[in-house]
């Protein structure tokens, strides 16, 4: 043992154990790995054949001998064409037909199928199918894409063929004061519609949305009960999209002609109706731009216009007047706060209203509560000197000062 082994520390004798190292670190090895999926990737991409072009697929099992025109075109076993006849142009399909293009899901072979009676076909009979309903004058509508739509002929109106009560009858109440209520967002919910329609007095005026399963159904029971019927169009409010009435709802971003196409859609929903009533839509009313087109073709149609009150920037009255239509704006909402209490306090103040000016107009919803207490006030309503009427009644009384 020498001097220099007696000094050194203990175990620095010892040879050392060679730790294995790899090539590269942790970060490196992310990165490689990255990489590799990405050329991967991109090879895929590149030399992978698919004959859809990543078209979604849906697979459908289906019975080629079930096809319309399949066992037709095998029993014809028609010879390969020649070079004259494949620069034949292909032959239309006959009418009432169509032809459709089935894919298959895995090799993208495509086949062409002759079916009867598609759907652009029956889009184009519709209007002509349209069911008449019953009490309505054929005179006094056209057809459209949608169906049958009101229009004037000859000076003849809806407003005044399906108005409520005759002339006689307003000349009775000429000199009385009068209210018109409307109960409107009929047609959606059969039950709270058929108690509107059976427990109101006839001369309470009903409005129908468009979107009911069978509007008509239910607007001929209505009118078979001499109630007026309205025909509520829903329209854009200022908090759209978050606040959306409906399909087809009518945009102060769209074009005159584009909202013109969507109130066909909704007038042709049902008949009978004398007049347009909006459904929401303070944005839309507020909107000269929107409005002016608008209440110029209901005019043109024969329609009159109610403005539910809603929306104070309305400009539906001015427009309306313009065009020398029939026009009420709503004075009071029944049934804001939906309590007896509440509701009798509106009817109180539409009476009000009444004795001061000649005329007043209320809307209120379909709830049973509102029902039930509209249907109590108005058997009373007479006694007080006051007269419930239509509303086309109290759209053409004269208006006090």
């Amino acid at each position: 043992m020498t001097t220099d082994d007696l000094s050194a520390p203990l175990g620095q004798d010892r040879p050392r154990k060679r730790r294995y190292r790899l090539p590269f670190s942790a970060p490196q090895a992310v990165v490689g790995a990255c990489g590799l999926f990405l050329v991967t990737f991109l090879g895929f991409a590149i030399f992978n054949h698919n004959p859809l072009g990543g078209e979604p697929l849906a697979r459908v099992s289906y019975d080629p001998a079930t096809l319309p025109g399949e066992k037709t075109a095998k029993s014809a076993s028609p010879a390969p064409a020649t070079t004259k006849e494949a620069a034949a142009p292909v032959k239309e399909p006959p009418a009432g037909q169509q032809t459709i293009t089935i894919i298959d899901g895995s090799s993208g072979a495509r086949q062409d199928v002759v079916v009867g009676g598609g759907a652009a076909d029956m889009s184009e009979k519709a209007p002509s199918q349209t069911p008449l309903m019953a009490g309505i004058n054929p005179k006094l509508l056209e057809p459209s894409r949608y169906g049958m739509i009101p229009v004037s002929a000859g000076g003849l109106k809806s407003f005044r063929a399906y108005a409520a009560g005759n002339d006689a009858d307003r000349a009775a109440i000429a000199k009385k004061p009068v209210i018109a209520i409307v109960i409107t967002g009929l047609g959606v919910g059969a039950a709270k519609t058929t108690d509107a329609i059976a427990k109101l007095p006839g001369a309470v005026t009903l409005a129908f949305t468009p979107y009911g399963a069978d509007p008509g159904k239910l607007v001929e029971r209505a009118r078979a009960q001499k109630h007026e019927v309205l025909l509520q169009v829903p329209m854009e409010p200022f908090d759209y999209p978050d606040n959306d009435p409906g399909p087809q709802t009518l945009l102060t971003t769209l074009s005159a002609e584009q909202n013109a196409d969507r109130l066909a859609w909704h007038m042709s929903r049902f008949q009978g109706y004398v007049g347009i009533a909006n459904f929401m839509g303070g944005r839309f009313v507020a909107t000269e731009a929107a409005m002016q087109p608008l209440v110029k073709e209901a005019a043109r149609r024969g329609l009159a216009w109610l403005d539910d009150g809603t929306a104070p920037r309305s400009i539906a009255g001015v427009i309306a007047e313009g065009q020398a239509m029939p026009f009420a704006r709503a004075d009071v909402s029944i049934d804001t706060v939906p309590t007896p209490a509440e509701i009798d306090r509106a009817l109180g103040k539409l009476e009000n209203l009444a004795k001061e000016r000649g005329t007043a107009v209320g809307v209120a919803s379909a709830l049973p509560i509102s029902i039930e207490r509209i249907a109590g006030w108005a058997r009373q309503l007479e006694a007080r000197g006051i007269v419930l009427v239509p509303l086309t009644t109290a759209m053409l009384k004269p208006k006090s000062s």
